[in-house]
């Protein structure tokens, strides 16, 4: 570990970021152009005193979360990143994969959507970062282990995730899922964390089985959903996906689709103001207890 290589770094990179840029006010009595201590703190999910320890290279080796939770707050690009990992000593998470970060430009549109829902997937699924907006919506999706992070496994087999749709509505959302599976399958030829996904899917759902041997594929890209939120009650919303070129990650963007929508995802905000008084929640987030777990 380069604990003094380390304390320049992430010092100079908090001090280059504008407050804007992650979503925070930008007041002209800041005394500093960059963030504060506090503010990475708060976007990363942890103390002051932590931040302080590590730019003043006084820390501990800091965990490969820690150091993903440090470089979604900083908007790191994936070769900062890896130079992030490589200064506390530890190999880099793979570019493909279940260890990946949200792209520090998806980041930056996360921020710049402001109150509307939107959050950064893998193309498998898992949900990288959320905005605040969106962990209102749909909880904090970010801590989920094991394959409960892929909303096709979770849809399959955890009737709660399903029970957020309207009965009506489920045979063609679980379509959806599995041919964006496939499409994801053909684009990943020999992945060995698809096929085990796929293997593990199939043993444990009849209806995976089903739907998987119809061999649909479709790539998600615009959608109308209806969401039954536990605490403002229906919600139709239409979903639009953007895509990066390599097809490996998509921002996933949330807009009322009616006017009693709209409404009620302001009285949402309303709730979620009071609920959490502290602003501008990420990917690192306690989750909520009181929304449902699903995309």
């Amino acid at each position: 570990m380069q604990r003094d290589q380390l304390a320049d770094f992430l010092r100079r990179r908090r001090e280059a970021i504008r407050p804007a840029e992650v979503g925070l006010p930008d007041s002209p009595r800041r005394r500093t152009s960059g963030l504060r201590r506090e503010e990475v703190a708060m976007l990363a999910g942890m103390s002051v005193d932590y931040v302080v320890r590590l730019e003043q290279g006084r820390s501990s080796q800091p965990s490969t979360q820690l150091l993903a939770a440090l470089a979604r707050a900083l908007r790191l690009s994936d070769d900062e990143r890896d130079h992030l990992f490589h200064l506390a000593g530890h190999r880099p998470p793979p570019a493909d994969g279940v260890a990946r970060l949200a792209r520090a430009g998806l980041m930056r549109m996360l921020d710049l959507l402001g109150d509307t829902p939107a959050v950064v997937l893998s193309d498998l699924g898992e949900v990288l970062a959320q905005n605040r907006a969106a962990i209102l919506l749909t909880s904090d999706l970010t801590g989920l282990s094991g394959d409960r992070r892929y909303i096709v496994y979770r849809w399959f087999t955890d009737p709660a995730t399903r029970a957020v749709h309207p009965p009506e509505e489920q045979e063609h959302q679980a379509r959806q899922l599995v041919a964006d599976l496939r499409a994801a399958v053909g684009r990943r030829s020999g992945d060995p964390t698809v096929a085990g996904l796929v293997d593990r899917l199939q043993a444990a759902s009849a209806d995976f089985r089903r739907l998987w041997a119809e061999h649909e594929v479709a790539v998600r890209r615009a959608s109308r959903k209806t969401l039954l939120n536990s605490r403002v009650g229906r919600m139709v919303m239409n979903c639009e996906t953007l895509v990066t070129p390599d097809q490996r990650q998509q921002l996933l963007v949330f807009t009322p689709a009616d006017a009693e929508t709209r409404e009620r995802l302001e009285l949402l905000r309303v709730l979620g103001i009071e609920e959490f008084p502290s602003s501008a929640r990420h990917a690192t987030s306690a989750p909520p207890n009181s929304t449902h777990r699903t995309r």
